[in-house]
């Protein structure tokens, strides 16, 4: 009876070890199926879509590309994309290169540089990398965004943004 308690107890230590990487890797896997359904959304201009992956209410922090300075809650984040989906003609374009995700136990970020392209209202052909960082946060078991970090370089000699700059 000893040898099969000593048995149990090693068998659950060893998986108590293994436990974290393998939650690392599912947390990673459910990061990158959340932001996947994000881009799928956000380059069908799908606003119910793209907000369905943020946290609600004021649990949501964004600093975006465009004003205002910050979008303290969720409404005021969704109005951003609303005007920002308003701008364009069609779908929109998103591609993400280096695409980095490190995640605790309910605490995760992920950063990536982001091709954001299509057509303007009135013909014009838009493109611009950006250089994008999210925070994430285990609520009631499932990930959810709540802090979005968007921006671009600038040239401080004569402060405009670095529109045109490509990785």
């Amino acid at each position: 009876m000893k040898k099969l308690s000593l048995l149990s107890m090693a068998v659950l230590a060893g998986a108590l070890l293994l436990a974290p990487e393998a939650r690392a890797s599912n947390d990673e896997a459910e990061i990158r199926d959340l932001l996947a359904r994000w881009a799928k959304a956000f380059q069908a201009r799908d606003l119910d879509g793209v907000m369905a992956v943020y946290a609600s209410g004021d649990q949501l922090v964004a600093y975006d590309i465009v004003a205002p300075l910050q979008c303290a809650g969720r409404e005021a984040y969704r109005k951003n994309y609303a005007e920002f989906f308003a701008a364009y003609e069609g779908p929109i374009v998103c591609e993400m290169r280096d695409l980095r995700i490190v995640a605790g136990r309910d605490v995760a970020f992920l950063h990536c540089i982001e091709r954001i392209g299509g057509t303007l209202k009135g013909g014009q052909k838009s493109e611009t990398w950006i250089r994008a960082t999210t925070g994430l946060r285990k609520i009631k078991s499932k990930w959810l965004f709540v802090h979005d970090h968007i921006s671009v370089p600038v040239d401080f000699a004569t402060g405009t943004a670095l529109l045109n700059l490509k990785p």
